[in-house]
């Protein structure tokens, strides 16, 4: 990534962080639940795209500090849903959805620039490109099917019944010690399953979307 000056560029790609991309994908949330009849996140002042209301001070200091961290989580009551769990698999999928949408508007005059030679400026161009990789990387992450990312409310929503009876409790109850083991254990040839993901998956997005 090239940058006019490297100290603003990390304050800038830190604010489309905690004010756009992460913020966005909660809206999403909250709109696709209003949609489908439910208004808590309504409700709680969640449905705007006002970044204050769903920024996470202790997430975003953690962002700030190790590059990871969250947004608040937008509160959803599965049971005023219409169509029980596919429209909860629906208000899942709305957030990395919305982060495709935001890498997808990113990419448009990216792909302009390059196609046209046109100079930008090296920060924007820069900016750009970090965009759009931040935006393809937490759609990928949070379609990882292991609770509590939104990957998991699809894939209970693609079994069975019975099926989801049995594995969503167990799944719900270790989840999180299996996403730490995804991200920090290299029990892979590539390294970490995470590590596997992502460079399977999030290069090959980006040069798709940016034309090179």
């Amino acid at each position: 990534m090239l940058l006019l000056n490297p100290s603003l560029g990390l304050i800038v790609a830190l604010a489309l962080i905690i004010f756009v991309a992460l913020p966005f994908h909660e809206f999403a949330h909250a709109l696709a639940a209003y949609r489908l009849g439910d208004g808590t996140a309504k409700l709680f002042g969640r449905l705007t795209l006002n970044p204050l209301a769903h920024v996470d001070p202790m997430g975003a200091i953690l962002i700030v500090l190790v590059g990871f961290g969250w947004a608040k989580p937008t509160p959803v009551n599965p049971l005023n849903l219409r169509g029980g769990r596919q429209g909860e698999a629906i208000v899942a999928f709305a957030g990395p959805a919305s982060n495709l949408v935001l890498a997808v508007a990113a990419a448009i005059p990216l792909r302009y620039a390059i196609a046209t030679d046109l100079q930008l400026p090296d920060l924007l161009f820069g900016m750009l490109q970090f965009f759009i990789r931040i935006n393809i990387l937490l759609m990928v992450f949070n379609l990882l099917p292991i609770p509590p990312l939104d990957g998991s409310k699809v894939l209970f929503a693609l079994m069975d019944r019975r099926t989801e009876m049995q594995w969503r409790p167990v799944l719900e109850q270790y989840g999180f010690i299996i996403l730490i083991a995804v991200a920090f254990l290299p029990i892979l040839p590539g390294g970490t399953i995470l590590n596997v993901v992502f460079d399977t998956l999030v290069d090959p997005l980006f040069r798709l979307l940016v034309g090179f």
